[in-house]
Order: C-alpha cells, then structure tokens, then sequence
C-alpha cells in the first residue's frame, strides 16, 4: 500500500481504535490505575522535603513534578509489544498481514485512538495542579508551549517505536515479554518516573542524557514545568527526536526481518 493510499486510511483506523477504546474502557481504567506510581512517589518526596528542599525541589516543587509526570505518562503511553506478542503466539498476526496496510500502522492507530480517553483523565490533573502548584505547573515563557507538545509527541514516538522492537522479538524467540519487563524496569528508574533525574549522582545523569528513557518522561516533565531555558530545551529536544529516529529505524528493520522469518514457517 503506498504511502499516500496509508495517510488516506490512517483517520479511518484512529476512528476504529477510539471505538475500541470506548469498548473496552474497564480494561483503560485499569491501566490508568496502575499508573499511579507518581502520586505514591510525590507522598514519598514531599514528605523527604518538607523540612528544607532537595536540589533545586521543594515540597512544592515536588508536587508539580509528579502531578506533571502522571499526566506526561497518560500521553505517551503504549502497549503494542504485548499486542504483538499475543498476536504471534495466536497466529492472528498472519490475519493482519492480508490487510492492504502495514500493521504497524495498524497498532500505531489502536494505541493513539486510547488518547482521548486519556486526556478525559489528564486534563483534570492538569488544572489541579496549577490551582495547587500555580505557574510552576506549566510552561512560564511562550515557547515552552509549542516544544511541550513536541516533546510528548517525541515521547510517545519512543514509547511505541521501542515497544515495536521488542515486541517484534517475538517473531525470533518464544516471547520477548520477559525482554518488556526489563525495559519497563530501566524505564522506572532512568526516565524521571519515580524521581527527577537531576537528583540522581553526576554519573547517573550523564548516562541518562544519552539514553532514550529519559525522553519518554523526563523530558516532557521538564518542559511542562520549565525546569530549562531555551537552548539547553533545544539540545534535549534534539537528543530525543534522534532516539525516534534510531528507534524507527530498528523496529523497522526488526519487522521486516521478522516477518521473513515468519512466513518461512508458515505463519
């Protein structure tokens, strides 16, 4: 199918998995659920800095990060390993192949049409926080905004396109599941999910700069609450889109040498 002929079908698909996620919403607020992490967190931090801040994070401050994080993680959410995953043990995948699209585009549309039920969650959080937090809750300088919605766009790019790889994987080995549950691991910690990585020893930060967990989150949360000035954003903002291109690059390459390797045994 061309790319024309893609972009033309791809509303189509955004419209079927928004109804999918309407169908099947019980399942979405269980995964909004379990995503609560940062208000245990910010429990945790606030109380640590009740007393005198922690770096550049006072109590306050604190509360404006993890309530920025929560919603950042409602955005850039994904699941397409676990789709692919299941979709190969089940040989539905092959199902998907006679379809005159890529199913990549296919899971691309499934995991953005949930977005909007998100944002019925996201946004309320989101007032809450300036009314608690006030403008430290959201960009403070007019560029902030724009760069904002390019970061969450980068972190859901990196989100989907490593959740791509390594649910491609499966087409190589029994399941790649088990590889899912260490990254999610790395990403717990090295991404600003449970604590801001500028907190974290000098040698810690540096290789967090150059790995792509950080941009899932971190880099969202530091836009969102104007934790940097315009350059150093830029440089992030830069490191980050090169991780989608590094990313798309592999899961591509991974999907169609996976899919060789499918069809030679029969699937």
């Amino acid at each position: 199918m061309s790319l024309r002929n893609t972009v033309r079908a791809f509303p189509s698909l955004l419209r079927v998995g928004f109804s999918e996620a309407l169908a099947y919403r019980a399942e979405l607020h269980v995964w909004v659920l379990s995503t609560t992490m940062p208000f245990i967190m910010m429990a945790l931090w606030t109380a640590v800095a009740r007393d005198e801040p922690i770096g550049p994070y006072n109590a306050e401050g604190f509360v404006g990060y993890f309530l920025a994080t929560f919603v950042v993680r409602q955005l850039t959410g994904a699941w397409a390993a676990w789709q692919i995953n299941y979709e190969v043990r089940q040989g539905t995948l092959a199902m998907r192949l006679l379809r005159p699209i890529s199913p990549l585009w296919a899971y691309a549309a499934e995991n953005l049409g949930a977005v909007p039920m998100r944002v019925m969650v996201a946004v309320p959080v989101a007032i809450f926080s300036v009314l608690v937090v006030g403008e430290q809750a959201v960009p403070r300088e007019w560029w902030g905004w724009p760069l904002l919605l390019v970061t969450l766009l980068g972190g859901w790019l990196i989100t989907f396109l490593a959740n791509v790889c390594i649910g491609t994987m499966a087409l190589f080995m029994e399941s790649s599941n088990h590889v899912m549950d260490v990254w999610l691991v790395l990403f717990f910690i090295l991404s600003g999910y449970m604590f801001p990585v500028s907190l974290g020893p000098p040698w810690l930060s540096a290789l967090v700069d150059w790995l792509p967990f950080r941009y899932q989150i971190g880099l969202p949360v530091e836009v969102m609450t104007g934790r940097h000035e315009l350059p150093e954003t830029l440089l992030l903002l830069a490191r980050q889109w090169i991780w989608v291109l590094v990313l798309g690059t592999l899961a591509v390459t991974l999907w169609r040498r996976g899919l060789r390797r499918f069809a030679a045994y029969g699937g």
